[in-house]
């Protein structure tokens, strides 16, 4: 079959790689009708990630057709149209049990590569490094899907595929990020990042029952796009002395409510501080361009919570004693896909939530390395380029 795969850092190549065949009877091999790139894939593209190996095919946000099904498989069929959430869940295990499925105990076949960093490991994701399980990922004609009874969730008719693609990361993870705000009538909500992450968390926030939603990015099309498609207000970065300031100007002087942090460990951001962080990520002597990530937490108003969704490593600077003397609550998680799932078809079929906007770029998987480059470079306009193998 054809895949995208990563031969290197920053050295990406659609080639011919063998099939995905069924490992374990709880198997199934679904059909990738559309898949999507994320901003967390970089990380590893740009070398920040350890753990990826040449000629590993990644990506994990994904729709599909079940083609194959392990004769344990139970609940799925053959020629059932699925979305299936990035990170994998076993769904028997304390975790899974409760309701925790991106910290699911059996689905990481690579523990001993996490469990010194992290003191325990996660789950397993599709395409996402070797400490991460070493799944074949998504950008791919065919995927193999563990547990499919678990991880295979039939879409309902009347959503589309375009639809369907995002309810397997972007929307759960926003929805999660969201959830985690603890969101009252009346909210304010400030999200910094404009991607497909961000928006989502925005859109998510609104349909929670906030108030208002602050979107904080730099980037046109991204601030066009939570106006106009999310209804929230928006701030750029680049154009105000005090991105602190202009948020207690939109408040009153007290700060959002809840902040969500969906940029992660390669921030863009302005003065000093990203000076520094730039300085040693190049060095290697930190993973991280926390820029946003320190931002949220001191803008916050005390008392609230900071939702953070972007992917970190080893952050410098972190500002421990603000959460502390704030009173701050400090929310993550890699996402809970699972959990979200009935919830996010829902808002769909009322028509409450239709991530298909976040498509601007539609392309063949043998133009996957131009899409990447496209997605990476912001070029274009691109806010997601999607690839049909």
């Amino acid at each position: 079959m054809r895949a995208l795969v990563w031969n290197g850092v920053n050295d990406l190549a659609v080639e011919t790689v063998d099939d995905p065949t069924p490992l374990n009877p709880h198997d199934a091999i679904v059909k990738v009708t559309l898949t999507t790139t994320c901003g967390s894939d970089l990380h590893f593209i740009d070398g920040y990630l350890p753990g990826m190996r040449e000629g590993d095919v990644f990506g994990h946000e994904f729709t599909g057709e079940i083609v194959e099904v392990g004769p344990a498989v139970r609940e799925r069929r053959i020629g059932e149209r699925v979305t299936v959430p990035s990170f994998i869940s076993c769904g028997s295990c304390w975790y899974c049990r409760h309701d925790l499925p991106s910290a699911c105990d059996t689905t990481n076949p690579n523990p001993e590569l996490q469990q010194p960093l992290l003191g325990h490991p996660t789950g397993g994701i599709y395409g996402y490094t070797h400490p991460f399980g070493g799944y074949q990922g998504s950008h791919a004609e065919y995927v193999r899907v563990p547990f499919a009874d678990t991880n295979c969730f039939v879409v309902p008719d009347g959503i589309t595929d375009e639809q369907a693609l995002f309810l397997s990361d972007a929307v759960p993870t926003g929805l999660m990020g969201a959830d985690f705000c603890d969101i009252t009538p009346g909210d304010v909500i400030a999200v910094w990042g404009g991607g497909g992450v961000g928006l989502m968390a925005a859109r998510s926030a609104l349909l929670l029952g906030a108030e208002r939603v602050i979107v904080i990015d730099r980037l046109p099309e991204r601030l066009a796009l939570a106006e106009q498609k999310v209804g929230a207000e928006v701030i750029d970065y680049s154009a105000v002395d005090s991105v602190q300031d202009a948020l207690r100007e939109a408040t009153g002087g007290r700060g959002p409510d809840a902040v969500i942090e969906a940029v992660g460990m390669e921030a863009h951001g302005t003065g000093v501080q990203q000076l520094y962080d730039r300085a040693k990520q190049a060095l290697r002597l930190e993973t991280d361009r926390a820029t946003p990530l320190r931002e949220a937490i001191l803008a916050c108003r005390k008392g609230g919570v900071v939702s953070v969704l972007g992917v970190y490593g080893v952050t410098d600077k972190f500002p421990m004693g603000a959460l502390t003397n704030k009173s701050l609550t400090l929310r993550t998680a890699q996402q809970h896909g699972q959990r979200y799932v009935p919830r996010m078809f829902d808002y769909v079929q009322q028509g409450d939530l239709d991530p298909s906007w976040l498509i601007t770029h539609d392309l063949p998987l043998d133009d996957a390395v131009r899409g990447y480059d496209l997605f990476k470079n912001k070029k274009d306009g691109c806010v997601r380029a999607v690839f049909r193998p």
